[in-house]
């Protein structure tokens, strides 16, 4: 019976309800701009993995590593974007 039970998604669903309440705590705590920043963009990296890991089942296939290899190349190219952006409109460079 123990295998029925879906203790994976169970202990998914309490972590993402956790990592949403440090991010809604970040508001409720008055924190600075960038130590609320930084804790938001943790927590947000933080859920995405989680929500694609236990709910997408990303890990399940035969192909896992093509699939993590893609959700590092978006990493890189939203890094890069985001990046490339405050050289330009922010550091003027």
């Amino acid at each position: 019976m123990s295998e029925l039970f879906p203790r994976k998604q169970i202990m998914g669903f309490v972590f993402s309800l956790s990592l949403t309440a440090v991010a809604l705590a970040v508001y409720f705590l008055h924190l600075s701009f960038a130590i609320g920043m930084f804790v938001l963009v943790v927590t947000a990296f933080a859920q995405a993995l989680l929500q694609l890991v236990v709910f997408m089942h990303a890990g399940e296939t035969k192909d896992k590593w093509f699939i993590y290899g893609k959700v590092y190349f978006m990493i890189t190219v939203a890094l890069v974007t985001i990046l490339g952006t405050l050289l330009i409109f922010l550091w003027d460079m």
